[in-house]
């Protein structure tokens, strides 16, 4: 199995199934927000740059749970803004996984 297919059945499994009344994560907007977004602090390729590395292998110390409050949240004193006002937990919960899985 490849690392690809492999990282999207863990991000898939870790998504869990769905509640009642929750609606499906947009993952591929997700996606594109962590490769955009989140790209142009981290480094397009995720390898640092004004924020640090954030390949799987640089966040494996963080718990999933830890590394989605920060991404909620932010740092306060550096440069990491909180998103809380523009995505749920549950969107943080995923691009957390998806960090940890994905190089």
């Amino acid at each position: 199995m490849s690392r690809t297919v492999a990282a999207l059945c863990l991000i898939l499994c870790a998504a869990g199934p769905l509640q009642a009344g929750e609606t499906p994560l947009d993952t591929a907007a997700l996606e594109r927000l962590v490769l955009q977004d989140c790209g142009s602090c981290h480094g397009l390729t995720r390898k640092g740059g004004l924020g640090p590395d954030l390949r799987a292998e640089a966040l494996s110390h963080w718990a999933p749970e830890d590394l989605a409050q920060m991404i909620l949240d932010g740092l306060p004193g550096t440069a990491m803004p909180p998103w809380r006002a523009l995505m749920t937990e549950r969107e943080a919960a995923w691009i957390a996984d998806y960090l940890l899985a994905t190089e």
